[in-house]
Order: C-alpha cells, then sequence, then structure tokens
C-alpha cells in the first residue's frame, strides 16, 4: 500500500533514493523493484532486519535493474551523518509529525538532496487526524512515547518545504478508507484490537489489499473519490533549487545530470 506516487517523484532507475522512516519497508521496496539505489533508514532497530532481508533477497532474485547493493541503516532525521546531495530523490513518508524539532529534520533532508533533486513528504491530513486527537488522548504523544507530537494543515507543511530552502511542487491526499478505521479505533480505544467493530473494518482493508479484483475496484474506486476530503494522508513534492553557475545557468549534481523537460514535470 503506497502513499507516494513515483510518477510525481519523477524516480527513475539508477536513481539515489533515500528512504527516511522506511518502517517495514513498503517504499522502499518499491523503489528497488524501479530500479533505484534505495538506503532504508529509520530511527527505529525493530524492523530494520526484516527490511534489509527482503531487499537482500529481492538483490538475489535479478530485482533492482543491477543497481547495486540496497542497504537499510538505523539513523536519525535530524543527524543523518550522509554527505551533502547524495540523493536524487527522498521520501519521509508519516515521519514529520513524530520529529520534535520538524525544522532541524526538514533542514537536514535538504541538505543530504542533490539541486534539481526532489522530495515527498507525507503527513496525516489535517481534517482526519483533528477526529483522532479529538477523539482519544491515548492516540498521540505524550500518552504514547513516540507518537505524533503535531498535526500539519496543507499551507503549515508547504511553509516548513519553504523554509527548508525548498520548492513545494504539486501534492495530493491518499488512503480516504483509513480515516474512518482510525476514527473507530480511537472512539473504543486505540489499543482495543479485538472490538468487533474495528475487526470487521480491519477485515475490509484486508479484502482492499488482497480480495477479488471485484472487492478491490469498488474499494479502490471509493477511496479514489472520497480522498479530496478523507485522505488520510497528505503528501506533498518539493524540489530543490538548482545552483546558478557563474555564467548563471542552471547547475546540477554532477553525477546526476541537470534540470531537464521531465523534471519540470515532476510533483505537478
Amino acid at each position: 500500500m503506497l502513499t507516494v506516487d513515483y510518477d510525481r517523484l519523477g524516480l527513475r532507475a539508477g536513481d539515489r533514493l533515500l528512504d527516511l522512516g522506511c518502517g517495514a519497508g513498503r517504499h522502499a521496496f518499491e523503489a528497488y523493484r524501479r530500479g533505484a539505489q534505495v538506503v532504508a533508514l529509520d530511527y527505529a532497530f525493530g524492523e530494520l532486519p526484516e527490511v534489509l532481508g527482503l531487499l537482500a533477497a529481492m538483490e538475489a532474485e535479478g530485482e533492482g535493474a543491477g543497481t547495486g547493493t540496497p542497504v537499510a541503516v538505523n539513523g536519525d532525521a535530524c543527524n543523518l551523518g550522509i554527505a551533502d546531495e547524495s540523493f536524487d530523490r527522498i521520501i519521509a513518508s508519516e515521519v514529520f509529525e513524530h520529529v520534535p524539532d520538524d525544522a532541524a529534520a526538514f533542514a537536514e533532508l535538504t541538505r543530504v538532496l542533490r539541486p534539481g533533486g526532489v522530495m515527498a513528504v507525507t503527513v496525516p491530513s489535517w481534517f482526519p487526524e483533528k477526529i483522532c486527537w479529538a477523539l482519544s488522548d491515548e492516540y498521540h504523544a505524550p500518552f504514547v512515547e513516540g507518537g505524533h507530537v503535531r498535526v500539519y494543515d496543507e499551507a503549515t507543511l508547504r511553509g516548513r518545504l519553504r523554509d527548508a530552502g525548498l520548492e513545494p511542487l504539486g501534492s495530493h491526499r491518499a488512503h480516504a478508507l483509513h480515516s474512518p478505521y482510525w476514527w473507530l479505533r480511537c472512539a473504543v480505544g486505540p489499543t482495543n484490537d479485538d472490538h468487533p467493530l474495528v475487526r470487521a473494518y480491519h477485515q475490509l482493508l484486508v479484502w482492499d489489499l488482497s480480495g477479488t479484483p471485484v472487492i478491490s475496484n469498488v474499494t479502490r474506486t471509493t477511496e479514489h473519490l472520497l480522498n479530496p476530503v478523507l485522505g488520510k494522508s497528505l503528501v506533498v513534492y518539493a524540489r530543490k533549487p538548482l545552483r546558478r553557475t557563474a555564467a548563471g545557468r542552471d547547475h546540477g549534481d554532477a553525477g546526476s545530470g541537470v534540470h531537464d523537460e521531465h523534471e519540470a514535470r515532476i510533483g505537478a
């Protein structure tokens, strides 16, 4: 279940991609399938061995278009310890709502993105998230250690990106069917996995992912129609400006090419 649109991200075979806050690895796996050189990074160590194991299995099966060995590492968004301008593309999915000093994290990601490179940032959408916070104090920090510390609206997120020196591009919302699910969970208690309504709704989401084409077509069409209003995740794309040479021409990273017609359409 992907949140980021890879066409809007503009990912191409051979691109160097950082999946920040990779979690179970869903975005890293898809990027590797598309031929990216992948670094999957997460602050929590727990899921990284499994992510690395699956990436290694994909490499052994010949996936990744020969782009080299993917990497899964433990790290801090505010202090990556990675060289400047190391990545062509960055995905930060459902990360910034957890980071107390989000300005430092935005600055750090901007530092490691090459000029002309594109970043996709996803956060919980304002409206669905505000309902979750209103329904249960057990949904977010400080009750939940490492939980959500803020709620973004789109204007605020775009402002953070601009403050970090990036140029915000297009946006969209995703996973509308997940918003009522989390409202229900908050209403009955976020940890009450055994509530019959929670279990029934969870089964609907499982059918959406792995059910018959008829069921999947119905749920995905419904979600597509509801996403602009109820999408659980907001995705904003942003580009790092190109450097200006002494001759006044735009210039990108020497190893990654320069701004071209393809990249001009990214994030639209």
